[in-house]
């Protein structure tokens, strides 16, 4: 797996499990710093794509992608679908505005 997705990826998985832990007085900081992460690895994985000899044409051929795949097994399961479906956008050539995101 690319290095820069790897380490993007680590910082993702340390803000949620940090987010998972959160007391009330910290939620709302540390729900900010997981949302701030999770779009910097999608925007990491974008910038891989837009590097690839052969991109994907759909969500199917993406999550089959030896990276993709090592990627999807170590998200936490409420993570998946917000994951592929920013994939599938990648996929499509769409991105996200940014009010659009998840709250």
């Amino acid at each position: 797996m690319d290095t820069t997705i790897e380490r993007t990826l680590g910082v993702m998985l340390e803000n949620w499990d940090r987010l998972k832990k959160s007391q009330e007085d910290d939620a709302e900081e540390d729900a900010n710093q997981f949302e701030a992460s999770f779009y910097a690895l999608i925007d990491e994985i974008r910038d891989w794509f837009a590097g690839l000899e052969e991109a994907p044409k759909s969500l199917d051929e993406a999550v089959r992608l030896p990276e993709m795949e090592q990627i999807l097994k170590r998200l936490p399961g409420e993570l998946v679908l917000n994951f592929e479906t920013e994939l599938e956008l990648i996929v499509e050539g769409e991105t996200r505005e940014e009010d659009e995101r998840y709250d």
